[in-house]
């Protein structure tokens, strides 16, 4: 695929075979000029210097709120169940299917 980019030319044709794309003229001409749009901004971003800059995890200094993990609510299976065909201790009970 490099070979491809190299010169400036994309195989949209291929690219769209290999992704079982039906793509006509028209939106094969449309998703060429995407493609080049989207490698001229990568090609962007790969020239600028970046010697000396630490990775981000997150770009804003910002720690996730995290709630208490308490209990705040116990469920009420008699509420669930009630529209259930058959119940035992809790449980749904379902017919047999396994011998």
């Amino acid at each position: 695929m490099s070979q491809e980019i190299s010169d400036g030319t994309i195989d949209v044709a291929h690219l769209a075979g290999l992704a079982r794309l039906a793509l006509d003229e028209d939106a094969q001409a449309q998703a060429s000029d995407d493609l080049k749009s989207i490698m001229a901004v990568i090609d962007a971003m790969q020239a600028i210097n970046t010697d000396g800059v630490e990775p981000l995890s997150h770009p804003l200094d910002a720690s996730a709120r995290l709630r208490a993990d308490v209990v705040t609510e116990s469920p009420d299976p008699e509420h669930f169940q009630q529209t259930a065909p058959s119940t035992g201790d809790h449980y749904y009970l379902v017919p047999r299917v396994v011998e």
